[in-house]
């Protein structure tokens, strides 16, 4: 019997960690790490209505679909024009929210013609910066795509992308990884590794933004695994679970970009979701009733402190992350 897609990620992901060179898991601090963070702490995920749109649920869906279908570029953000004490994504989701309440969602055929033009107005860019015109031509490319797929599978609805899922995150992370700027898989040695972050965070988007009912209930949320992005890893390499070798750690460390689809690259988003999986794992010993996603959600959160902030984090131009 074939594993699932999650289970593949997950697969994957400990082939990786048991075969890297550049990043290791520290599991023997593991115990000790999970006893030491504040998880009872920890409060149920949400979207903040400054920064998201959150008013009618079928616009609900609209919005979070155009979101993730863009939410990328964290290896472009340090040239991002950001909004004041904003992050680039905060940028970015406040940017679209605004467009939302002042002109309503987007519709398939919309977005199926918007330029890079387009979404420099949008989120208030200039293109004259090369990365900044290339990210905007990304985000454009991304939305022209979304648009089609409605279009040519869905009748140009949302919603009903949404409801072809049934009720499954997991059917909705398949769903969404038909289109090429969703199918997050890189190949390692011989290894294919699935990591699927925006699509997965498109599910937990949806529920958190519909309190997991209506279009937003999903019956297999504790499914998802962490989100690997470019935080996550930074977080637990901050608290020493993870840790990178010497030429890895010097690169970031002088802000240097490292490579997409690099052993390097998959290796800290591998590893970052094994050890979340074992963090989860002695969690659950210990009686909490955490998923990996309340996981991501709580250390996505303690990312935000000064003293992960004052370190440099790896930057990867991707549409990945």
């Amino acid at each position: 019997m074939s594993l699932g897609i999650l289970d593949r990620v997950r697969a994957a992901a400990q082939e990786v960690a048991v075969r890297a060179n550049y990043v290791r898991i520290d599991e023997s601090s593991i115990p000790a790490y999970v006893a030491s963070l504040p998880i009872e702490q920890a409060s149920s995920p949400k979207l903040d209505p400054r920064y998201h749109y959150l008013g009618d649920p079928r616009e609900i869906v609209a919005y979070i679909l155009t979101l993730n279908a863009i939410n990328f570029g964290s290896g472009y953000f340090p040239h991002l024009q950001k909004r004041p004490r904003l992050s680039g994504y905060f940028t970015i989701a406040t940017c679209l929210k605004e467009r939302f309440e002042t002109r309503g969602a987007f519709r398939a055929r919309e977005l199926c013609r918007l330029t890079p033009e387009d979404c420099a107005n949008i989120f208030e860019q200039n293109l004259i910066k090369p990365p900044i015109r290339e990210l905007m031509g990304l985000f454009a490319s991304a939305w022209n795509e979304l648009g089609r797929h409605l279009l040519d599978r869905y009748e140009g609805d949302f919603v009903g992308l949404v409801n072809a899922a049934d009720s499954s995150a997991e059917r909705l992370v398949e769903l969404l990884a038909k289109m090429p700027h969703f199918q997050d898989i890189q190949t390692y040695s011989n290894v294919e590794v699935p990591f699927y972050k925006r699509a997965q965070l498109t599910a937990a988007d949806l529920s958190i933004a519909l309190g997991n009912q209506s279009f937003g209930f999903f019956n297999d949320l504790p499914r998802l695994t962490i989100f690997a992005d470019n935080l996550i890893p930074h977080v637990l390499r901050v608290d020493n679970v993870l840790q990178y070798e010497q030429s890895l750690a010097a690169k970031i460390d002088a802000e240097e970009l490292i490579g997409a689809g690099t052993e390097e690259e998959i290796e800290i988003r591998a590893c970052t979701i094994h050890a979340a999986e074992l963090i989860v794992a002695q969690l659950r010993r210990l009686g909490h009733k955490v998923s990996a996603l309340k996981l991501d959600y709580f250390l996505w959160n303690r990312g935000q402190q000064p003293e992960y902030k004052a370190r440099p984090r790896h930057r990867t131009r991707t549409i990945f992350y």
